[in-house]
């Protein structure tokens, strides 16, 4: 189905470039292909985990005066909770590897390595 959409578009395109009609509807001032770069931006890093359990281990050292050894409980459960999210990130990282965003970086060297062609439609 989305294959067919996209050429319904072209074909739109096309039409609307033609001279069959008169005079082209749309005269574009650039050529009509994609360039060989995307934008470099930083991709939004999503929400922190273990807030309450780094919260609750501060508020701990605070009142033992930073003694490791009186906050071993809220160390052991904040690790326990690092383990858990990073866990959790690396299982729908690998379930939704195709349907996620590619970095700006990798998409510039598959760009470079695949470069569109420099004429028009």
């Amino acid at each position: 189905m989305a294959a067919q959409g996209g050429v319904v578009f072209q074909e739109k395109v096309s039409r609307l470039l033609s001279k069959s009609n008169g005079k082209p509807v749309l005269k574009p001032n650039k050529t009509l292909a994609l360039r060989d770069a995307v934008a470099n931006r930083k991709l939004n890093k999503g929400e922190a985990s273990c807030i309450t359990e780094i919260s609750i281990l501060m508020a701990c050292w605070k009142k033992n005066n930073f003694v490791d050894g009186l906050c071993s409980t809220e160390i052991d459960s904040f690790y326990v909770c690092v383990e858990k999210a990073r866990a959790a990130l690396k299982n729908t990282s690998e379930q939704s590897s195709a349907g996620r965003r590619m970095p700006p970086k990798q998409a510039i060297t598959l760009l470079k390595r695949f470069p569109n062609l420099r004429t028009e439609v």
